[in-house]
């Protein structure tokens, strides 16, 4: 009997059997891991490429093609008392025409003045104005090119193309191998490119104005949507009533994180613009649209790292007199704080790259001047490239692959500041 209730050994099929499933799920977890392995090297692979041939293509825009000019100010046409008065087009135009003495004609002059950015007069004023000791002197001074010269000297222009399918002429092709040789023709860090606002033309355009209409937005966005997020959170974690409008409630704001966010761009059309009639491309409207896109990525982090307080504190701070509230108020969001800062970051990073719901209230104006506040126009980071991309001017293209490099190093560095807090203030209970 008592042999019965002892297991036989496996019999010689049996363990052939045994034996040839293991091999078989043993193969399978070595293909699951390679495909896994695979799956990532080529996720890797791709963002490489991408990351490569934004770089590729955006470096030309980190660099500016400059030409110098003698241009001689006489004290004798300049009002000191009246700097911007002055007809600074004519000292430029001077200055320009003495490199090339046998243009003589007015097309060919035209073709020249063609060379240098149209802003040249407006800078030279500038120079003069900011500092007026230059006036009665002559100053050797470096112009941006215009977008042709730029291209031709950065070499994206084919010489050997017909003159019908190039956009620089010979004459001007002529004229700028002899403003190289003479050594007028220099490459320098486009540092315009971040101290400038935006301009029809490539060669001086910037993303200021684009910075600082973000920052304003975000500013907005993240003094809506974190103590909002936080009530919210606190109130349904700790305090709501654990009924059907509580349920219906948390599945709502669920659902409203997975929304498109060209339906909160209409939203704030219809409410903010078509009915309050607050200020279009304004980064206060824009601001508040992105905060209703935030908040529910805000209350949903917040709500995790409340619910991840272990329940000792609550009830151990209660044991001891405090009231529910204070218990909430003064020991649980302490504690799940970095948690909630980690879900703001991050909501926040995701806001500064919508695009969508920014054009549908109008945050896509052409704006020269960076705003001077939350109700002054003006445009967001993804906006201006949607519009860099869409002019046709050619410089605009690495502008554009520059000014995505410039998003993307503001969203990883929101991301790592992310990472930082949670990884300094994480408790481990």
């Amino acid at each position: 009997m008592s042999s019965l209730g002892r297991s036989l050994p496996p019999t010689v099929g049996e363990t052939a059997s045994l034996n040839r499933r293991g091999r078989r799920r043993y193969a399978a977890n070595r293909r699951f891991r390679f495909y896994g392995l695979l799956a990532i090297l080529f996720g890797v692979g791709m963002l490489a490429t991408l990351i490569a041939s934004l770089i590729a293509t955006a470096y030309p825009a980190f660099m500016k093609t400059e030409i110098v000019l003698d241009v001689t100010l006489p004290a004798g046409e300049i009002d000191r008392a009246a700097l911007k008065e002055a007809n600074y087009r004519k000292f430029f135009l001077d200055a320009l025409y003495r490199q090339f003495p046998d243009a003589t004609n007015l097309s060919e002059r035209r073709s020249i003045v063609r060379m240098i950015t149209q802003d040249a007069a407006y800078m030279l004023r500038d120079m003069v104005v900011a500092d007026p000791s230059m006036i009665g002197k002559t100053q050797s001074i470096a112009f941006p090119a215009s977008d042709i010269v730029d291209q031709l000297h950065k070499g994206v222009i084919d010489r050997s193309l017909p003159p019908d399918r190039r956009p620089a002429t010979d004459a001007q092709i002529a004229w700028y191998d002899k403003l190289v040789a003479a050594g007028r023709v220099r490459g320098n860090l486009n540092t315009l490119l971040i101290t400038a606002a935006d301009s029809r033309h490539p060669e001086i355009a910037g993303l200021l104005g684009a910075i600082v209409g973000s920052f304003y937005a975000l500013m907005v966005c993240f003094m809506l949507s974190f103590p909002l997020g936080i009530a919210a959170a606190v109130y349904l974690e700790e305090f709501a009533p654990k009924n059907r409008w509580t349920d219906l409630i948390e599945v709502n704001i669920n659902n409203l994180a997975a929304v498109p966010s060209i339906v909160f761009g209409l939203l704030g059309l219809a409410v903010f613009l078509n009915f309050f009639g607050l200020p279009r491309s304004a980064p206060l409207v824009g601001g508040m649209v992105l905060a209703l896109m935030t908040l529910p990525t805000v209350i949903i982090a917040g709500r995790a790292a409340i619910k991840a307080v272990p329940p000792s504190i609550r009830e151990a701070a209660i044991g001891l007199g405090a009231s529910h509230q204070q218990a909430a108020w003064h020991h649980i969001l302490p504690l799940a704080m970095p948690g909630i800062m980690t879900g703001t970051i991050i909501g926040l990073a995701q806001a500064l790259g919508e695009t969508a719901p920014l054009l549908l209230i109008g945050m896509n104006a052409f704006i020269t001047q960076p705003p001077g506040g939350i109700l002054d126009p003006a445009t967001a980071l993804p906006t201006q490239i949607y519009i860099w991309a869409d002019s046709p001017e050619r410089g605009f293209v690495s502008r554009t692959s520059a000014a995505i490099l410039v998003l993307l190093g503001f969203l990883v560095l929101m991301n790592g500041l992310a990472v930082f807090l949670r990884k300094k203030f994480e408790r481990r209970w």
